[in-house]
């Protein structure tokens, strides 16, 4: 693989590092919800991406730690610890972040079944940063759920925009590749008291435009296992060179 195919499958792959939990659920696969972590309470996390397909000769392979707390104020904050893995024509290289975040729930009805929050999360290179630079997220979002008998639906909707971010590599280390503003959508269905149908996008090709379907599996002990397949929106591109498409497992537990 050469260097530029290298830094291209890096760069798409290079998620926002949301991931999260059903209950006081912070997240769903990659977008945010309008839930935070109560306060002095914890959240931890570790999620797995491998590449499926991969390319010829080469895989990409996501390992995210993370970490949230709750604060007075509806508020919660944390830290992501990506470490992305190419193995590549029997080469293997490394790439190390971490992703600083907050949110704030500043509204809520539970009558209404309506919520807003905002947030925002930094996105800086622990290595090899000569080719990356720092980017930071910030994000608003509504939900609203759908009061119909045990399983009603909850639905989320907002919008994001990107700061501080060099897109030409002519200029200096890139840090952020794509349309840098876009839409936040999200789906969850319960089907049961355990089990949920849950679905997220942000939208843009980009380094965080993904569509993920999948499922949310409660666990005994206040745990929470993920399933899904995150969907690269430039997936099908250039026949399909990067195949930027990733199976998404993911652990969570609140302490």
């Amino acid at each position: 693989m050469n260097k530029y195919r290298t830094m291209t499958l890096l760069i798409m792959l290079i998620l926002v590092g949301f991931s999260g939990q059903l209950l006081a659920q912070s997240t769903i696969f990659n977008i945010p919800t309008t839930d935070t972590v109560a306060k002095k309470k914890a959240y931890a996390e570790f999620d797995f991406l491998p590449q499926v397909p991969a390319p010829d000769n080469s895989r990409i392979y996501l390992y995210n730690p993370r970490l949230v707390v709750g604060v007075p104020g509806n508020v919660e904050i944390g830290a992501n610890f990506p470490i992305t893995n190419i193995q590549a024509s029997g080469a293997s290289t490394t790439y190390d972040y971490i992703q600083p975040n907050a949110k704030w729930k500043f509204y809520e009805n539970e009558n209404k079944g309506i919520a807003f929050a905002a947030g925002g999360l930094l996105n800086t290179p622990l290595n090899k940063r000569d080719g990356q630079d720092t980017w930071g997220l910030v994000y608003g979002l509504f939900s609203k759920k759908i009061k119909t008998g045990d399983y009603g639906p909850r639905f989320h909707a907002g919008a994001f925009g990107v700061v501080s971010a060099n897109q030409d590599p002519k200029q200096g280390p890139v840090s952020f590749v794509g349309r840098r503003a876009g839409v936040i959508l999200g789906y969850e269905q319960p089907v049961s008291k355990k089990i949920s149908i849950v679905a997220d996008w942000f939208s843009g090709k980009n380094n965080i435009g993904y569509f993920t379907p999948g499922i949310s599996i409660t666990l005994p002990k206040n745990g929470l296992l993920n399933a899904g397949y995150s969907i690269g929106n430039d997936s099908w591109e250039n026949a399909n060179a990067t195949k930027n498409r990733y199976l998404f497992l993911y652990y969570g537990v609140t302490f």
